[in-house]
């Protein structure tokens, strides 16, 4: 077993064919808890604003060899039915991605967790997804202890003006689903957001713990304010906490700062100035201590229009998203990543017209493999032509 955990995935895949014993090695729950690759990927998703087809994707392997290892996976079907899906989060080498398909019923929201490396996707129905004075955020995350893959779903109110209408208890605030049971239920703990929190979609998973940014409703002799504001939740545990913010983050606009992970350690992103002027701040969370800020640099390009920070190499270097203006204004976006010490920058070959960006890092799992295929009951509107037409294998 030490000798199989050193291997890639592929060459495991390949290794249950060698004999009863290897396949059920590999195949077993232990086996698969205890594997993880050794080589970090970045997962690049391409948002085209010119095409009504899904997002497209690259995985770049992060090494000496960046950006040169480029290869695009193989994408789900579930994925190629979902309409407006959108990344969730990523943890343990699984993505989460959220939309909606059309069944007999009509409208049923689904996430698909997602595992790149050995081509094998899950869908899970979200129920009681809120409408009208009420909205839905959800969360992933992969339990530390016993490596099984959570979504936990939150209702909150939608807008502050409803606040006062509503009661204490907001219906089904909190559901947790576990891949292991193949149900939704109640968190184990029952410290609950407050009803005057909202969520925003960022979100990120950092050493077991869940993170986002949200907005709390401060009453004031005016009236109410926003305070910007830290949510995590343990995978584990289940429990929520609020985490305070340095002034310079809490009282910013909220749709100018992001949640991103770097070197195992929670930052947030802060955007300052407008679209031709703007610089980011990088601030992280030292040592994982709540309510201890640092900012650790700057991002600042003087010759070129910085877009948004999708993420980070394993290095600690920002990928920085760039209006490229040379040939053709405001319609290039290009990718490069960031030096903050030399202030230099590195085109890695990336651009594309209309066009933005997402980033996701990633390592090989085994997670999922021992999950059942997808079935065509799983989508009810397709037929079984359908689902065959979408041109992916979901295992080898």
């Amino acid at each position: 077993m030490e000798i199989m955990k050193r291997f890639p995935v592929k060459s495991l895949i390949q290794f249950r064919s060698v004999s009863k014993a290897w396949k059920s090695l590999i195949d077993s729950s232990d086996f698969i808890k205890l594997y993880s690759g050794r080589q970090q990927h970045l997962l690049l998703r391409y948002d085209l604003q010119y095409k009504l087809e899904e997002p497209e994707y690259v995985s770049i392997v992060d090494d000496d060899t960046f950006p040169g290892h480029k290869v695009s996976p193989t994408i789900p079907v579930q994925l190629n039915i979902l309409e407006n899906s959108r990344i969730i989060g990523n943890s343990h080498g699984l993505l989460c991605l959220y939309g909606y398909y059309y069944g007999w019923g009509g409208r049923v929201h689904t996430a698909v967790l997602w595992n790149i490396s050995i081509r094998k996707a899950v869908d899970v129905v979200v129920p009681n997804v809120a409408y009208g004075k009420y909205a839905t955020s959800l969360g992933f995350g992969v339990c530390g202890k016993t490596i099984d893959p959570k979504i936990v779903k939150v209702t909150y109110i939608a807008s502050w003006k409803d606040i006062e209408s509503i009661p204490d208890s907001i219906p089904s605030q909190v559901e947790v689903f576990t891949v292991s049971t193949g149900a939704w239920r109640r968190p184990y703990s029952c410290n609950l957001p407050r009803k005057s929190i909202t969520f925003h979609y960022d979100q990120v998973v950092v050493d077991g713990v869940l993170y986002w940014i949200v907005s709390d409703r401060i009453t004031t002799d005016g009236g109410f304010r926003s305070l910007n504001l830290i949510i995590s939740f343990d995978i584990t545990s289940e429990e929520f906490r609020e985490i305070n913010l340095p002034d310079a983050l809490a009282h910013h606009q909220p749709y100018k700062l992001s949640i991103s992970k770097l070197k195992e350690s929670l930052v947030v992103v802060q955007s300052y100035g407008e679209i031709n002027d703007r610089v980011f701040f990088v601030w992280m969370m030292k040592d994982g201590v709540p309510k201890s800020f640092t900012k650790m640099f700057t991002i600042c390009t003087p010759d070129a229009t910085i877009i948004s920070v999708p993420g980070f190499r394993k290095s600690g270097e920002p990928i920085i998203e760039i209006l490229d203006d040379f040939c053709h204004p405001h319609e290039y976006w290009s990718l490069f990543v960031y030096e903050p010490y030399s202030k230099h920058i590195n085109n890695i070959g990336i651009r594309e017209w209309l066009c933005s960006f997402s980033l996701y890092n990633y390592m090989e799992t085994l997670l999922l493999h021992d999950q059942p295929d997808l079935t065509t009951n799983d989508f009810p509107n397709f037929t079984a032509d359908d689902i065959e037409s979408g041109e992916q294998e979901l295992n080898f």
